[in-house]
């Protein structure tokens, strides 16, 4: 059996080229796969086409790239937990294709599949479908890019004749997650929230990197609580349980704050 494990993340994002494009795990701040990440600014790589659910926050997650730099453009749902993010945007620094959250999961986990594409309602009769959404602007404001218009169809669904768009998946070539435990074939469990996205991104990448916090030999993990079978990995980085995590947004129940 192969043994995908890495000595470092430094080593499992060598060969990450300029221009590369990535999906990336995380939802919010959880699940980032932060060694991976670091691993890719140090080493200089530039001009990415990144696809994550959001970009993190202007010091955190793939706001570190974000901030030096190194990605050309995004493909999210979420974008507003990022002043640098808003910045380069609308001073045409940065492409964005924003997508309804729901569709881009599907896409990343049609990618993953096989399928090139699928037809959903969500985005009927809005700029998602119709076009013209802007995707960079002039650094005049003006827009330089906008979205195109999508293909619709009508099908009979729930026994009445519905409207759907035309979405195409998406494959990358690598993908960075993280995950709570894993074993060196691949296989891989997620942690609550980071189970989000981190699959569906794994799934689309042609090369899978994945951080984990424990690294257990193959056997070890109960067959039934794999999230994610090792086909869809190839290579794994051990990382530790004491690594950093951060919390996007904290609030306090009504009453229960200090004065």
């Amino acid at each position: 059996m192969i043994d995908k494990q890495f000595a470092s993340a430094a080593e499992a994002v060598a060969d990450i080229p300029d221009g590369a494009s990535l999906a990336v795990g995380g939802f919010g701040l959880s699940g980032n796969p932060m060694l991976l990440i670091e691993a890719l600014l140090a080493q200089g790589t530039k001009d990415l086409s990144v696809v994550s659910n959001n970009c993190g926050v202007d010091d955190w997650g793939l706001g570190v790239l974000l901030g030096a730099r190194r990605i050309r453009k995004m493909t999210s749902s979420y974008v507003g937990e990022n002043k640098e993010f808003e910045r380069q945007f609308l001073e045409g620094d940065l492409e964005l294709e924003l997508t309804p959250q729901g569709t881009l999961a599907e896409k990343l986990r049609a990618g993953g599949s096989g399928i090139a594409a699928f037809f959903t309602q969500t985005g009927v009769g809005t700029q998602v479908a119709e076009g013209g959404l802007p995707r960079r602007y002039n650094a005049d404001g003006t827009i330089a890019v906008a979205s195109p218009v999508k293909e619709t169809r009508s099908f009979d669904f729930h026994g009445a004749e519905r409207e759907f768009v035309l979405e195409e998946s998406i494959t990358t070539d690598f993908a960075l997650v993280h995950a709570l435990k894993g074993d060196r074939h691949g296989n891989l469990v997620f942690n609550k929230a980071a189970r989000n996205f981190n699959p569906l991104a794994a799934m689309a990448g042609r090369i899978c990197i994945a951080q984990v916090e424990q690294l257990v030999e193959p056997g070890e993990l109960d067959p039934d609580g794999i999230h994610l079978p090792g086909v869809f990995v190839h290579r794994i980085v051990e990382v530790g349980t004491g690594i950093e995590k951060r919390i996007e947004r904290r609030t306090v129940a009504a009453g229960q704050g200090g004065d």
